[in-house]
């Protein structure tokens, strides 16, 4: 099977690859990774709690199922299949609430990237993953440093 992702030559700085899936965030998806991380913070669980006290007067939707979308959409397009690795996230940032019922899209920047010293067949890859809401409102940002194939020879 072919990879669906990129490989390190394909890799333009400054392109910005907008991703075709969308995902619609559902009370499930909340649900499972907060108590799959042991997340017991009222403002994702309760309802009641959050409509009194979270800043969007709902139950704010877990930021770790947040970062994991918009990171997560991006695979097909950019790492499936061509990626050895995550090295690092920094710089994440959640500048609006997600709601359940909030429909995401997601696209990413290729900022930087360089060949590796330590591997011949392989180049890191810098990213910038931007997730927006069905109102087109950022609702999160992150850097990702991954470790890309480059195209193998025969290819």
């Amino acid at each position: 099977m072919r990879p669906t992702g990129r490989y390190y030559e394909e890799l333009e700085v400054g392109a910005v690859i907008a991703h075709a899936v969308t995902r619609t965030v559902t009370e499930t998806d909340n649900l499972l990774i907060t108590t799959l991380t042991m997340n017991t913070q009222l403002l994702h669980l309760d309802e009641e709690f959050a409509r009194e006290h979270s800043v969007s007067g709902t139950r704010l939707v877990n930021s770790i199922f947040t970062l994991g979308l918009v990171v997560g959409i991006s695979v097909s397009d950019l790492t499936n299949g061509t990626t050895l690795g995550n090295l690092g996230f920094k710089e994440v940032t959640f500048p609006a609430p997600v709601s359940i019922g909030d429909t995401l899209r997601a696209e990413t920047q290729v900022l930087a990237k360089r060949e590796s010293v330590s591997r011949p067949t392989a180049g890191l890859a810098e990213f910038e993953h931007r997730g927006f809401n069905q109102r087109g409102v950022l609702v999160a940002k992150v850097h990702r440093l991954a470790l890309m194939m480059k195209r193998p020879v025969s290819a």
